[in-house]
């Protein structure tokens, strides 16, 4: 490995352990706009036939079946810090049967060493349905097909995200904010690989007019990842911080709250789409996942309250884990609602700013 090559490897894997840790000290929670789900109300059932324990949580997704509406969201690898969280987050998706994706891949490329820092959720994952990750700038910069083939057997991948950070490239010291000819790179890589792609933003949410755009290729799914929740421009900012690049660290302040809220865009998704949706961005309990599930998506996902609970201890994550299924059915049960699939037809009232938007 030439100096060069080993420079920038080290500043990713600095990175990468920013990644972790800023969002785990700092406060880097949105600060004046919320995920809009407030906004959405469920009619309350107060004769809802059905006993609490008859309740099944089951969903069919991308043609498998888990048991759970609940994805581990792509979060971390690339850094030591981030084997133990993979390792901890690939025994709860096997022992839960739900869907894990990891964080972008780029590092695992790079170095034998870091590959392992992902490959550990397969090891310790054996059965389930893992979610490989690379980012859109570097599809639009020429990252090679051969590349993205590695990635996918790295963690022996059932589907692959590509996750789009126009807004985090653009705040972040090192990024690319590179996206000419994404579209026909999605295009051509979904054309290309067997398993399922799913389009992932990053905190700041999906329009209807992207939603449009994306039709066009052969994606499997849009993960919406709203506004709401964790702002990847104040991550940023602080690192632009810590680095004395005052240009960035006022970009990242600006564009703070910048993003489209999570509820907000699964219905402008699903209003002109039919491709299955993921909710997330800013999702904290279970009350919220079938509020999403209720006014669009398919199914949900987490990251920053996995990233807590693992790195706090295994047994933590799953009793974590288990209160959001219990937070779930609870929901479905004062809302009448017995299977997943009941979930879309039931009643729900938009409020407020988000009603608003929405008949705009």
């Amino acid at each position: 490995m030439s100096k060069s090559e080993k420079k920038e490897l080290d500043i990713i894997i600095q990175r990468k352990k920013d990644g972790i840790y800023i969002p785990l000290k700092r406060n880097v929670q949105a600060k004046n706009v919320s995920t809009f789900l407030e906004y959405v109300n469920l009619v309350h059932n107060s004769l809802p036939e059905l006993n609490f324990d008859e309740i099944d949580i089951k969903t069919k997704f991308l043609g498998f079946e888990f048991d759970a509406p609940l994805i581990i969201d792509a979060m971390t690898g690339g850094t030591p810090e981030a084997e133990k969280i993979n390792g901890r987050l690939g025994k709860l998706a096997e022992k839960c049967n739900i869907p894990m994706g990891l964080g972008s891949q780029r590092a695992g490329l790079r170095s034998d060493i870091l590959k392992g820092t992902y490959s550990i959720a397969r090891k310790n994952a054996p059965n389930a349905f893992l979610i490989a990750n690379i980012g859109g700038a570097q599809l639009s910069n020429g990252m090679k097909f051969e590349d993205v083939a590695r990635i996918i057997e790295m963690i022996d991948a059932n589907a692959l995200a590509i996750h789009l950070n126009p807004l985090q490239e653009l705040i972040q010291p090192e990024g690319e904010p590179k996206y000419k000819g994404i579209l026909q790179r999605i295009r051509e890589i979904s054309d290309k690989i067997s398993i399922p792609v799913i389009i992932k933003e990053t905190g700041a949410g999906i329009s209807s007019d992207v939603a449009m755009r994306l039709e066009s290729t052969k994606i499997s799914a849009l993960n919406v990842s709203g506004a709401g929740g964790t702002s990847w421009a104040g991550v940023e900012k602080i690192r632009a911080e810590m680095q004395r690049n005052e240009n960035k660290e006022s970009l990242g302040d600006l564009f703070w709250d910048w993003g489209i809220p999570t509820a907000q865009s699964i219905l402008e998704v699903r209003s002109v789409s039919k491709i299955p949706i993921i909710a997330s961005g800013g999702l904290r309990n279970g009350l919220e996942i079938v509020k999403c599930m209720v006014i669009g998506a398919n199914t949900s996902a987490m990251a920053f309250p996995f990233l807590k609970a693992a790195i706090r201890s295994e047994r933590y994550l799953f009793v974590f884990f288990n209160k959001i299924i219990g937070e779930i059915k609870s929901t479905m049960f004062l809302i009448g609602a017995p299977r997943i699939s009941d979930l879309s037809k039931s009643r729900y009232i938009l409020t407020n700013e988000l009603a608003e938007r929405v008949k705009k």
